[in-house]
């Protein structure tokens, strides 16, 4: 463990097509070749109170902490009109990418909701490049069970008019069609199998926006052995009064990888 003074930059990631993401790295040791990367959710920003408990939890270790804003959310360009699959995981390889170009080739993933979802499929595509994964209320489901809520004549308007609302107690946003277009891309039972690292889901049992259910059902079909799951009989969808707990949870396991 560091003990020197620590540092911190903002960084903006150009992407690929056009735009840019904002991110975030913290380190007191600037030769380290691993980083902790926190993965917000739907409608969340990099800086959250629980990125917040990550980073200090890092910071004890004397860990490299990274994070980003999703395009469409925060200070990166973009809206959520443009929200897929694909962009979520072009988006996680572009930090990767920043990481790598700092020395820094291998990752400790702590997704929260859609950003369980994007760490799980990047960790499916990249396995090589994570060491373990740390998921909040992971929505397993994340891209399916928003379309399947829906009746006929609500996806039929969708595809239409190519916006879907979406409202909630903490979202009031417009999606695009292109959510329902990459469908196919990401089975279920492909993440279940693919997904070859150790792997902690935090969940709440009062979740009603990501059931608990879902996180049980995957623990039962993942292939992989080291994945461990645990509840929170009082915790909702977003864990707040535990951030700090998950957050040490979250050293812990990962220190069993380090």
């Amino acid at each position: 463990m560091l003990t020197g003074p620590r540092q911190s930059e903002s960084v903006r990631l150009p992407l690929p097509a056009a735009g840019a993401l904002q991110a975030y790295v913290s380190f007191a040791d600037p030769g380290s070749d691993r980083a902790v990367v926190y993965v917000h959710g739907f409608g969340s920003t990099r800086g959250g109170v629980k990125a917040e408990a990550l980073e200090q939890a890092c910071a004890r270790r004397g860990w490299t902490f990274a994070s980003f804003d999703f395009r469409g959310h925060g200070e990166s360009t973009g809206t959520l009109l443009e929200l897929r699959g694909s962009a979520l995981l072009e988006d996680v390889e572009a930090l990767r990418d920043y990481l790598i170009g700092r020395g820094i080739r291998r990752l400790f993933l702590v997704g929260s909701s859609m950003g369980g979802w994007a760490a799980a499929w990047f960790t499916v595509h990249h396995t090589q490049s994570v060491l373990a994964c740390t998921l909040i209320a992971p929505a397993f489901d994340f891209l399916h069970s928003r379309y399947a809520l829906l009746t006929e004549e609500e996806r039929a308007r969708w595809k239409q008019t190519g916006r879907l609302r979406v409202q909630n107690q903490y979202v009031d946003v417009e999606l695009g069609y292109g959510l329902v277009e990459e469908l196919d891309q990401f089975p279920a039972e492909r993440l279940a199998a693919g997904l070859q690292r150790p792997v902690l889901i935090l969940h709440g049992m009062k979740d009603d926006v990501v059931p608990y259910t879902g996180s049980l059902a995957f623990l039962e079909w993942a292939a992989y052995p080291e994945m461990e799951l645990r509840l929170y009989k009082d915790g909702d969808h977003r864990l707040l009064a535990y951030r700090e707990e998950m957050a040490e949870a979250a050293g812990h396991f990962f220190a069993r990888y380090a």
